[in-house]
Order: structure tokens, then C-alpha cells, then sequence
């Protein structure tokens, strides 16, 4: 739902910081790479108990991941090269964050709940997925209820109130599942065939059977003139 609707706004803001940030030698790689330096330093707080510490350091790991496309465009070095290392480094961001959270879950409360975080990964993998499928079919994915930029919200909200963790993870999964079925179908919907009415579809078999039909009768008389022009 971000990246859809004000991911745009915020980028059309924020360029002015991406130019002075390219003045000073600052790359969108750079800050793609600090942003995972940054989760990995989030993921080892969270997996230690140290959830306000974690909270801290995923709101700072946020940070270089949204200026490191305003920096890209302003210097002019937007690639695919870039988009792809973008894409892949959000990826190991959402494993390190998600997998320190189940390293939390299993040394404090134990049991399976340590498996709710890494279903929120799986599906959350399976969005991601679902959206480069499409687009290298050039169908569009984007949207849906529970997108990156929502999921790091809502497990920053449940660091923050550490009572409400297990119930944040588990309104992540419901909304991740949705985002995933709501996607589907868009595409779905995007790649089927559309169909012809019913009316029309009548009406175009009429017209074929006429039209066949007189060709049928034409060929019969073409067929009769023949024979009789060969008679002595």
C-alpha cells in the first residue's frame, strides 16, 4: 500500500537530500549496504532480548533503504544493476529481522511459537515473489494490505510494546496471507483471457454460418457453370 499510493511523494521529497548526499560521494549501494550492516546489528539486539535496542536500530535500518533511491535518481546512476541489488538486500534485511525475532521467541518463551515469525517470512518471500513473476511477465503486482513498509511498522510497533509482540506477528501473518491471495488474483485477473459476451459471441456465430453458407452456395454454382460450359 506504500509503495503504491506515497512511495512517489516521499522519493519527490526527499530528492533534495539524495543531491547533497551524491555531492558527498554518498552512493545508493553504499546505503543499501549500511541498511543491511544495520539489520544485522537489529537481528543480533532482538535475538538477545534487547527489543528497545532492536526498535532503535530497524528505524535506522529503514532510514538508508529509502534514500538510497532518491540518491540514485538525483545522481543519475538508477540502474537495474541497483534495483536488483535493492531488491536482494531487502530480502536478507527481512530474514536477519524476522529470524532475530524467532531467536528471541525460542530462548524466552519456547514451544512453536518460535515458528510464527519465520511463517511471516515465508509469506512475506512469497509476496516478493508474486510481484517479480508478474512484472517479468509485465503484469502488475504492486499493493495489497501488508507490503514491506507495513510489515516494518507494525514489528517496530510490537519491539516498542513488547507485550504486544506475539500478537503483532500474528496480525502480520493473517494480513501478509491476504496481500498474497490479493495478489494472486490481480494477476490472475491481468493474465486471463477476456471473454466475449454472450450476445456477442451468438452474433458472430450467425454471422460466420451465413457467411459460410453463402460461400457454399457460391462454390455450388461456380461448380455448376463449369460443368455445364465442358458439355460438347
Amino acid at each position: 500500500m506504500f509503495d503504491k499510493r506515497l512511495r512517489p511523494s516521499v522519493e519527490q521529497h526527499l530528492r533534495p537530500v539524495g543531491a547533497n548526499l551524491e555531492r558527498s560521494g554518498v552512493t545508493a549501494d553504499h546505503l543499501t549496504l549500511l541498511g543491511v550492516v544495520m539489520a544485522v546489528g537489529a537481528a543480533m539486539a532482538i535475538g538477545s532480548g534487547a527489543l528497545r535496542l532492536g526498535f532503535v536500530l530497524l528505524l535506522s535500518s529503514a532510514v538508508p533503504d529509502v534514500l538510497d533511491g532518491a540518491v540514485a535518481k538525483a545522481s543519475g546512476t538508477a540502474s537495474p544493476r541497483g534495483a536488483f541489488f535493492d531488491s536482494v538486500a531487502d530480502r536478507v534485511t527481512d530474514a536477519l529481522l524476522l529470524g532475530g525475532v524467532a531467536w528471541y521467541l525460542a530462548t524466552r518463551h519456547g514451544g512453536r511459537i518460535a515458528v510464527l515469525p519465520m511463517a511471516v517470512l515465508a509469506l512475506s518471500m512469497l509476496i516478493s515473489y508474486e510481484r517479480a513473476k508478474a512484472e517479468s511477465l509485465g503484469y502488475d503486482a504492486r499493493g495489497g494490505l501488508m507490503e514491506r513498509a507495513e510489515r516494518i511498522v507494525a514489528l517496530a510497533t510490537g519491539l516498542l510494546f513488547e507485550g504486544l509482540l506475539i500478537a503483532v506477528l500474528w496480525v502480520m501473518l493473517a494480513l501478509t496471507t491476504f496481500t498474497a491471495v490479493q495478489r494472486f488474483v490481480r494477476v490472475w485477473s491481468q493474465a486471463s483471457p477476456e471473454r466475449p459476451k454472450p450476445e456477442i459471441a451468438r452474433w458472430r456465430a450467425r454471422r460466420a454460418a451465413r457467411v459460410s453458407g453463402r460461400t457454399r452456395m457460391r462454390r455450388e454454382r461456380w461448380a455448376a457453370t463449369r460443368h455445364m460450359r465442358r458439355k460438347p
